[in-house]
């Protein structure tokens, strides 16, 4: 499905290239692994791909990958490999990993097990935090040396709001983004579900909207006064979505984006305390998985995520509350996005934007385009093909999705990482 390095001349594709803004049909030609003229011939391959559609390769913006720390539920080759064949050719790695993100030994690292293992490309968040402890700050500049995309501290709460502000002044002075999933951790309270009737049923601990709303409301506040750049990460409901036009409409360098999950599901979900979709944040309301597709279709969200976390099967066997929350959701990233395509939300130029050309520069990368000279990272989608979402063809080693034995239209049928 993937391919490396080929002399390829691919004829008839509908070329959906957001950085450029256009959606035709044409051809396109791959060189040595970048993006070439079409009459600079001869290739190696001539390939035709009418009625499919070309966008640049998927930037998923938060995906795990297990390794280091935690083998037993993925590694870094079978989750890259899975990232690949499912279009995605650049993942954006959290700092949470065991040892965690908050040294330069610990980026080249991840950088050397990430080239043996051959896959999509990984790039790194560094911690906000040392350890993504909340209270001193990790040495920002040297993550930024060597190769961090951004500055995180994951779901771990950050100690104060002076902590907080220090932290922005610190990466805006180094033009870096902090990227910042909204959860005050104190309201939070370790729950494991929306605050509403289902979870009152259900007899959870919930987590109220509040929760995030607070926590945005309080960067936000850190932005007027730094200017940093702040990216917010996985919103989950209505109110997080009016917070962010808020901040846009004043005009603060913020940014966001949305797991692909949570634009389909609510804590309906929950139901027979199905613990495939415990995930944090918490599934909410249909009226908020409503405004979280709206402002996907209207690009108030830049970008859709897949928020991957791969688990092994005892992970989600035990009560509701005591499993680990995520869900394994690289290959369901691409059909769930182009759902929104079939539902009149999204255009397909729309899609390619959400899913490439915003994620790449949130992360500053140069991909999400079809430039000349460019990396050709690309994505050939096949918008009829129907297929079943069956474990035993899964590339991930984690099973851990709500989506499986759901039937898709539309996949990836041809990745090029250049």
């Amino acid at each position: 499905m993937s391919a490396f390095l080929n002399n390829v001349l691919i004829r008839n594709a509908r070329l959906l290239d957001p950085r450029a803004g256009t959606d035709k049909v044409a051809d396109l030609a791959i060189r040595d692994g970048l993006i070439v003229a079409t009459d600079s011939g001869p290739f190696e391959e001539t390939f035709d791909a009418a009625g499919r559609w070309l966008i640049p390769g998927i930037v998923d913006l938060c995906a795990r990958m297990r390794e280091p720390g935690a083998t037993q539920k993925g590694t870094m080759r079978s989750e890259t490999h899975a990232a690949l064949a499912s279009g995605i050719t650049a993942v954006c790695l959290p700092p949470d990993t065991a040892p965690v993100i908050d040294n330069t030994a610990m980026v080249n690292r991840v950088n050397r097990i990430a080239k043996k293992a051959a896959g999509a490309y990984v790039h790194m968040l560094g911690a906000l935090t040392k350890g993504l402890g909340g209270e001193a700050l990790a040495e920002i500049s040297a993550l930024k040396a060597a190769g961090c995309v951004g500055v995180s501290n994951g779901l771990n709460p950050v100690a104060s709001p002076l902590v907080a502000r220090r932290a922005l002044e610190y990466a805006a002075s180094l033009g870096m983004t902090v990227h910042v999933v909204p959860l005050d951790d104190a309201l939070a309270n370790h729950g494991c579900a929306h605050e509403g009737a289902i979870a009152t049923r259900l007899g959870l601990a919930a987590i109220p909207v509040a929760a995030e709303a607070l926590a945005m409301r309080q960067w936000i506040s850190l932005i007027e006064d730094t200017g940093a750049r702040v990216h917010f990460g996985r919103l989950s409901s209505a109110r997080a979505v009016d917070l962010l036009a808020s901040a846009k409409r004043l005009g603060l360098p913020v940014t966001a984006d949305v797991a692909a999950h949570q634009l389909f599901m609510t804590d309906a979900d929950l139901e027979g305390f199905n613990a495939m979709a415990h995930v944090i944040p918490p599934l909410r309301a249909a009226s908020d998985r409503d405004a979280l597709r709206a402002a996907v279709g209207s690009g108030l969200i830049d970008a859709i995520c897949s928020d991957h976390q791969p688990h092994e099967l005892d992970a989600k066997t035990n009560p509701l509350p005591q499993t680990e929350p995520g869900i394994s959701a690289l290959e369901t990233l691409l059909p769930l996005s182009l759902r929104l395509v079939e539902a009149g939300l999204l255009t397909p130029l729309a899609l390619a934007e959400r899913l490439a050309g915003g994620p790449a520069r949130i992360l500053g990368l140069s991909q999400g385009g079809f430039a000349l000279g460019a990396r050709a990272d690309l994505c050939l989608v096949d918008p009829t093909e129907e297929w079943r979402l069956d474990g035993r063809n899964m590339l991930s080693a984690g099973r851990n999705t709500p989506f499986m034995g759901e039937t898709f239209t539309g996949r990836a049928a041809r990745v090029w990482r250049g």
